[in-house]
């Protein structure tokens, strides 16, 4: 398809300036890699002859192990990508793209858009609720290199939810068919679909919603084991979204509460899906996605050692003070960094006063020291 020039400029304006050395020097340890260790032994009754894993097709992109990444407003940047992408990821998206904002040049949304050479396989996933304004956003993310558009149908936020888009278009099928149909005719690449079991459970509609998106030119979908109402509360039915997976013959991922290879293998076991979502699970620990894929396939997988965390961790940091700009990435790490100290509780003496730190040379030092005076050995929650 051709880039539209008007489109496409002003984001590989964006990428350059990506490629740009940071202007802040991190001084991290470049030379050592996070490398992941594998060996084929049996993981909680997952063998190599128990193959629970079986590749998935999306177009003509096909995924060895489906264990992805889910996309987390705020969180699967670019620099939360690549930090996955570092370990391996049978697919990644970007977070979640509002189309309008997306075609009327917001460049903060238009930031969200951008695919970068770290990324690998990725999807841009666009919500909304005008057809008009989903087929433009999908043409531009399309133009720009996305290789898979991704329609949000299952964000429970209110501010998303008040706009009749994300889960709340599970209370109106037919106006959700218009923006698929729409969205699928308008682009030459793969159109997926990200929803819920449904509205409340009064409302259970995944199925039906699934099946008519595949009858519309949808090639995958992956359905959240819980209805809007539920939010994150409660725990995810799993058992549910088998529903949906009888429904239809293209693939089917299972969403919600996914978190290390116990909760995947049963995840798949009861909902009969082809493939895991991980999102919050991911948080603080990049790796887990891929650690997921190795343990459900037999093996073991060795997280990184304390040192490759740290490196790991600052890479990540430098990453995003490059991508967002000193200021505003100090403040964007700070999440990621209190999911990294949430997972060390030893460091607890540490947050508060690396949460509010601006200077990122200290936050930088803070962080060293972190690893240097902890030393846990990795937890194995899958084993």
């Amino acid at each position: 398809m051709k880039r539209d020039p008007i489109v496409s400029r002003p984001l590989i304006k964006m990428q350059r300036h990506l490629r740009t050395p940071v202007l802040f020097s991190l001084k991290i340890m470049a030379d050592k890699s996070c490398s992941v260790r594998k060996n084929s032994v049996a993981i909680d009754g997952c063998t190599r002859n128990e193959q629970l894993l079986s590749p998935v097709r999306i177009g003509r992109h096909v995924i060895e192990d489906p264990v992805l990444l889910a996309p987390m407003a705020g969180i699967t940047d670019a620099p939360f990508r690549k930090a996955v992408r570092k370990f391996g990821a049978g697919l990644v998206v970007s977070e979640m793209i509002a189309s309008q904002e997306l075609v009327t040049n917001r460049f903060d949304v238009r930031a969200k858009a951008e695919i970068t050479s770290s990324d690998g396989l990725m999807s841009v996933q666009i919500a909304g609720r005008e057809a008009t304004w989903m087929a433009q956003a999908a043409r531009m993310a399309e133009a720009n290199g996305a290789e898979i558009i991704d329609i949000n149908m299952g964000c429970p936020a209110k501010k998303v939810t008040s706009g009749y888009a994300g889960s709340a278009l599970m209370r109106d099928l037919d106006h959700a068919l218009t923006l698929i149909d729409s969205v699928v005719k308008s682009v030459e690449i793969p159109v997926t679909l990200k929803t819920r079991l449904g509205w409340d459970d009064a409302a259970l509609n995944a199925a039906e919603l699934a099946k008519r998106a595949e009858d519309a030119g949808v090639q995958m979908i992956a359905v959240h084991g819980r209805t809007r109402c539920q939010f994150y509360k409660g725990r995810a039915n799993w058992s549910a979204v088998a529903a949906a997976k009888a429904a239809v013959s293209i693939p089917v991922i299972v969403n919600g509460d996914v978190t290390d290879a116990r909760s995947a293998k049963e995840a798949l076991k009861l909902s009969g899906a082809d493939g895991v979502m991980v999102g919050r699970g991911a948080q603080g620990q990049p790796w887990v996605v891929s650690q997921i894929a190795a343990e459900l396939k037999g093996q073991v997988f060795q997280e990184p050692s304390a040192s490759e965390k740290r490196d790991l961790f600052l890479e990540h940091y430098s990453s995003m003070l490059d991508h967002y700009g000193v200021e505003l990435g100090v403040r964007c790490a700070r999440k990621h960094l209190g999911w990294m100290l949430d997972r060390r509780p030893e460091a607890a003496g540490t947050r508060a006063k690396l949460l509010r730190e601006t200077d990122p040379e200290r936050v930088v030092s803070q962080i060293k020291a972190v690893f240097e005076t902890t030393h846990v050995a990795p937890t194995r929650e899958a084993a």
